[in-house]
């Protein structure tokens, strides 16, 4: 009899949890429709060529002013709608999932990479412009997504499979919605243009100051690169705190977090209900320590082009070995066993090379920034 009321606590535990599992698959269904779809792919001709199961998604972040309150305007100090037409691509991320489902890579691009722009047509459709030299975020304020990944595409040769757009509104909403971001800072921050003051340290961040922070670039000479680090570090944590324990056990965050993240999005029209289902029942078991956030690898960081002034260039032995292995869906760790010799008893120690320079999410986040 002792026994018994164990038993009860781990059955009714199974059961609140198979209910949750459910409960949230629900809600997952009920708010996916509200996602706004946009056809990406449809123009687009020449692709690579798709190689394995594995996934690539391109998750741009926009700088759209829609949806934001005035007085989210005024903290941000952004300016309205009207005052910063059109969106520019604040972000862009390329995250690789595994065809297994049971790895991840969240990957940097560099928003000032020198690209070769492929011919279009204007935005208004009234005039056919030539391929040119350009950064990769004139691609995105020239011809949208259907542009960026076209260019993209043709500099990476790797398939792009599915595109998401998160807007300023929508990503400060997702913050909110799982109770904010603790991040760490090794050094004080007071960014004169995000407006971000932080003393060094760790801090929990709600929606607006997280934006402060994915966007801050002028306080440490590192620029680009300093910002694009703490923007990885940022979705670490993201993920860290989306799959814990208090957001996946309860039900108030988690139906928060899915509206949040589903409404607040751009898909391409492809990306439907069930993909996003299936998707996340094959990603259950993906652990933070089985994601890696890397910055695609870099030529020369301040390259100077005439009328294009500073640029970003690839490096070009890694980053092509990189977007090879992506094709793939191979290891972009290498573990290294040395072959035994005659003499030797010994087990032979494994050797981790890691030439992209990767973190997993599931790192000190205080260990990166110098």
């Amino acid at each position: 009899m002792k026994a018994t009321r164990p038993i009860r606590i781990i059955t009714s535990l199974s059961v609140g949890i198979i209910l949750l599992s459910a409960f949230s698959w629900l809600a997952l269904g009920h708010v996916s429709g509200s996602i706004d779809r946009i056809d990406v792919f449809g123009g687009l001709k020449s692709r690579p060529e798709k190689t394995s199961k594995a996934l690539n998604y391109l998750l741009v972040g926009s700088d759209t002013r829609e949806g934001l309150t005035k007085e989210q305007q005024k903290l941000l100090r952004v300016g309205s709608t009207k005052t910063a037409a059109g969106a520019r691509s604040d972000t862009m991320l390329l995250v690789h999932i595994s065809k297994a489902r049971d790895k991840a890579m969240i990957i940097s691009i560099p928003r000032d990479s020198l690209v070769t722009v492929p011919a279009h047509t204007s935005l208004d459709g009234k005039s056919e412009i030539g391929a040119s030299q350009a950064k990769i975020n004139a691609a995105f304020a020239w011809g949208g997504a259907p542009l960026l990944i076209q260019t993209l595409e043709a500099k990476s040769n790797l398939h792009i499979d599915h595109y998401i757009e998160v807007s300023f509104a929508g990503f400060a909403g997702i913050v909110d919605a799982i109770g904010g971001i603790e991040v760490c800072t090794k050094r004080n921050i007071d960014d004169p243009k995000s407006h971000l003051v932080l003393a060094a340290g760790v801090h929990t961040l709600n929606g607006i100051e997280s934006l402060k922070y994915v966007r801050t670039r002028d306080f440490d000479g590192m620029g680009d690169l300093g910002r694009m680090q703490r923007q990885q570090q940022f979705m670490s944590a993201v993920l860290r705190k989306a799959t814990s324990t208090g957001v996946l056990l309860n039900p108030i965050k988690l139906v928060n977090f899915f509206n949040a993240t589903i409404a607040s999005l751009k898909t391409d029209s492809t990306l439907n209900q069930g993909d996003l289902l299936t998707l996340a029942k094959q990603m259950k078991n993906l652990s933070p320590g089985k994601v890696r956030t890397l910055t695609i690898p870099l030529g020369n960081a301040n390259a100077r082009v005439p009328g294009l002034g500073s640029v970003v260039t690839w490096d070009s032995v890694l980053a092509p070995e990189l977007f090879q292995r992506l094709r793939d869906d191979l290891p972009i760790v290498d573990e290294v066993t040395p072959l035994p010799s005659a003499s030797s008893t010994t087990k032979q120690k494994i050797t981790i090379v890691d030439k992209f320079k990767t973190r997993t999410a599931d790192e000190d986040p205080c260990g990166a920034l110098k």
